[in-house]
């Protein structure tokens, strides 16, 4: 219309949106008693089984991207022998030494002495053949490792909207509910701004559903 000579200008050019502002992401994150839940649903008889525990439990414990979980191999878990860590590969060739929980510790030792995993051989391989019982060689993706995710929820009667960055979400929101510093936190979680490390910091929402019951009608 200003074009047109209608109108001498556009009214709506000085009107400024409204910015929409979130102090915390939108990554679900899990609570302890789910977490529990969906370990103990995972059992230790299978070689599959032992994987995706493994698996879920690098992501739950060490606050690990899923790419840098899938890219593990069997050299990047080092045995100090009275500690153990596992060395992350992240985006940008940057690499994380982070130490073992002794939870994570046996996953891993359970796992690797099951499947013979050894020097550089992919950590969490696909499985192959007729029963899908021998290791592919070939390392997950993440996709696979999602679909992985999405099966052990369903299986363990929890919510599928949880994916496998939640896990980064939940070791982050649990290592601050037990005392852990927000500093050591974001080095752990390999962030570069404290303030990124913050977003996953769930326990507001879940201090706010505690007080939230409060309203009995």
């Amino acid at each position: 219309m200003v074009e047109t000579g209608a109108m001498e200008f556009n009214p709506a050019r000085e009107v400024k949106t409204p910015r929409l502002v979130r102090t915390t992401g939108k990554t679900p994150a899990l609570d302890v008693e789910q977490m529990r839940q969906l370990f103990e649903s995972i059992g230790s008889e299978k070689l599959i089984d032992l994987r995706d525990r493994a698996l879920i439990g690098v992501m739950a414990y060490t606050f690990a991207r899923v790419s840098a979980a899938c890219r593990l191999t069997a050299a990047d878990y080092i045995d100090l022998g009275r500690s153990t860590f596992v060395r992350l590969k992240e985006k940008g060739g940057v690499e994380r030494d982070i130490p073992c929980h002794p939870m994570l510790t046996g996953y891993l030792d359970a796992w690797i002495q099951a499947a013979s995993i050894t020097g550089s051989q992919p950590l969490f391989q696909t499985f192959t053949g007729p029963s899908h019982e021998m290791l592919s060689g070939r390392a997950m993706t993440r996709d696979e490792a999602l679909q992985m995710v999405k099966r052990r929820l369903k299986q363990a009667k929890l919510p599928e909207l949880f994916c496998c960055h939640s896990f980064r979400a939940t070791g982050i929101t649990t290592f601050l509910e037990n005392g852990g510093q927000l500093e050591t936190a974001q080095r752990i979680a390999g962030h570069a701004d404290s303030r990124t490390t913050k977003g996953y910091d769930r326990r507001a929402t879940r201090l706010e559903l505690s007080e939230i019951v409060r309203v009995s009608y």
